[in-house]
């Protein structure tokens, strides 16, 4: 009996990522044709199935979704996850969930995996390497056969399916305003490199917030961090960074950060500074979570409303697979967001 092999097996023993493997066994044109042989005929000598989405879609007679979240001790999507399991319960629907831990590669198979469990289709939110990778074609294949996905949070114009989202521009600019309206005009902005499309818009809002108020821009009031999901990693090197600002420009009065996770480490340095929250630095972040609800003092937020995201995905993705929706455009449902005003401001 042949031994069954994982797309990471089959890629690690061609010497091979994984998305060159997905792509070959899909006959991609991205791939030169030795590769797809070689890697065809290798999946073909272990009997290996790239997924089994067109045997999920034949019997239709799963109810099961999967979820893929990048992370789970995020409060964010905690929250999400909360919504997708009120509405699969309500609508007689099993929910199962995998992590990508910011990973593509985990990504992609845990795509592959879940479709060889005959599930009927996909909530996710797109990994940060996925989204630094630009690479897409595992979402693309799955949407292809036939098979629903709903994106939240974490999207990408490039791929036509339905989406769940907050205005994270508008969210920004709230916040940023917020700060202004405390009368703060030296406002530092903590977010996320550009290519992670959230931290890409909320820098947008602040930018718009300083713009509308005639408050001119200083660079040196923006710290990007490259995010991966090692935060023993990039926390003390935000705080270095944060430290840093805060020397050279000692005039700072407000921070916006673009989650409660960042937002905690500025208070770690602002205390450092002897300096007090909100009389000399008021501080406001995205996410409205257990931190922000019990740090001293209590953080004002951006509430993006994480589990109405997770009830409007599991809608629009069960609609789909019940055939109630007739429209076969992709639908894009926008969550409201709203500021939450603590003492932190």
């Amino acid at each position: 009996m042949k031994k069954k092999i994982t797309i990471k097996q089959l890629a690690a023993e061609l010497g091979v990522s994984v998305s060159t493997v997905s792509k070959s066994l899909h006959d991609s044109p991205e791939i030169s044709k030795e590769t797809r042989e070689k890697v065809q005929a290798f999946a073909k000598l272990y009997n290996y199935r790239p997924n089994n989405i067109a045997l999920s879609l034949k019997n239709k007679k799963t109810k099961t979704i999967g979820v893929i979240i990048p992370e789970v001790v995020h409060h964010f999507f905690a929250m999400v996850v909360k919504g997708v399991e009120q509405v699969a319960m309500e609508r007689g629907y099993n929910v199962v969930i995998s992590l990508s831990n910011e990973s593509f590669e985990k990504e992609v198979i845990n795509m592959e995996t879940f479709a060889d469990s005959l599930i009927g289709g996909f909530i996710m939110s797109l990994s940060k390497e996925t989204l630094k990778k630009q690479d897409y074609h595992h979402i693309h294949q799955t949407i292809e056969e036939g098979m629903p996905v709903v994106l939240f949070d974490r999207t990408v114009p490039e791929i036509n399916c339905d989406k769940v989202i907050v205005n994270d521009e508008q969210g920004a600019l709230l916040a940023t305003k917020h700060l202004i309206d405390q009368g703060k005009k030296n406002i530092l902005l903590i977010t996320t490199e550009d290519y992670i499309s959230v931290g890409r818009l909320r820098t947008q809002g602040y930018l718009k917030a300083l713009q509308e108020a005639n408050i001119p821009l200083n660079n040196g009031l923006i710290i990007k961090t490259e995010d991966t999901n090692r935060s023993d990693i990039i926390l003390p090197l935000l705080e270095n960074e944060l430290r840093t600002a805060l020397k050279q420009n000692p005039e700072i009065d407000g921070i916006f950060t673009v989650n409660e996770i960042y937002a905690a480490a500025a208070m770690r340095v602002i205390r450092e500074f002897n300096l007090n929250i909100p009389n000399d630095i008021s501080l406001v972040c995205f996410t409205d979570g257990v931190i922000s609800k019990y740090a001293t003092p209590p953080l004002s937020t951006v509430n993006q409303h994480g589990t109405q995201i997770g009830i409007e995905a599991a809608n629009l993705l069960i609609d789909r697979l019940e055939n109630k929706i007739e429209q076969p455009k992709p639908i894009t449902k926008v969550v409201a967001c709203e500021i939450v005003r603590r003492d932190s401001t």
